[in-house]
């Protein structure tokens, strides 16, 4: 089983201290590949050093809609630099965040696009971070039409309707551990309304530990095996091969290969 992990943050504190065990464990419970996910300028280039120093890890860079009010011209020059590095398979986390408004919806709008710009110059993926924000956050998409080489909307909060409207238009949409809440069944039938070719996994760690480990562990890739287990059930889809579908998809969505054998 090579499972892989889409979306982690493990510059992110308590796991930045201890990534090399961190990734060791997840390499004995199966998940052994990792997108290491920037949010802001000096996470972007935490991540990109993280995956020039470790096997089968890649990096993503973006500029997060908390974050939007910091940036300027200067950030967004680096991005474009580090956008450019080897490893580096995707744009993002970028989109935007009504929820909290850590920074003001217009600039978190200007930075969006910007970054989306950026994505089609570059021929990268991007990976969306919408909440409550779905109809404008797929607006904006919307001028970009088929200019980008692929979506995928992380953490994935919507219902069954709005997933159908994704899968509809071409996009992917990612789950975390957040399926196997006992309160979490919307997010549950959002996710049956995703074929396997359309659907990805992801811790989003440090946050979120799956069932049964909710509340008792910090999340960490290794922990995805829970949340994979619980969706193959779900869709009543033998485990093995739902790990096989499920990676092949995110393997074709970041353009990256099998890990690397180890000895």
């Amino acid at each position: 089983m090579d499972l892989i992990d889409t979306h982690c943050h493990l510059t992110f504190g308590p796991l930045a201290g201890d990534v090399d065990a961190v990734v060791q464990r997840s390499r004995r419970a199966g998940v052994t590949s990792w997108v290491t996910v920037g949010t802001d300028a000096d996470h972007n280039r935490a991540v990109v050093e993280l995956a020039g120093r470790l096997d089968n890890l890649y990096a993503a860079v973006g500029l997060h809609p908390h974050d939007a009010k910091e940036v300027t011209g200067e950030v967004i020059t680096e991005l474009r630099q580090l956008a450019g590095r080897e490893r580096v398979v995707a744009l993002g986390e970028m989109g935007l965040d009504y929820h909290y408004d850590h920074s003001p919806r217009p600039v978190q709008r200007r930075v969006f696009v910007q970054q989306l710009h950026l994505a089609r110059e570059l021929y990268l993926p991007v990976i969306i971070h919408s909440r409550n924000a779905f109809d404008e956050t797929l607006e904006i998409l919307d001028e970009f039409g088929d200019g980008l080489k692929g979506v995928v909307f992380h953490c994935f909060g919507g219902d069954a309707e709005q997933a159908g409207v994704l899968v509809q238009r071409g996009y992917y949409v990612s789950f975390t551990g957040v399926v196997t809440f006992k309160n979490a069944e919307t997010a549950r039938q959002a996710a049956l309304a995703v074929p396997l070719e359309r659907l990805m996994l992801e811790t989003d760690c440090p946050y979120m530990s799956p069932e049964p480990l909710r509340r008792q562990k910090v999340n960490e890739p290794a922990l995805m095996v829970h949340t994979a287990r619980f969706l193959a059930q779900l869709k009543a889809v033998e485990f093995e091969s739902f790990a096989e579908a499920v990676s092949a998809t995110s393997r074709s969505f970041f353009d990256i290969p099998a890990p690397a054998d180890r000895r």
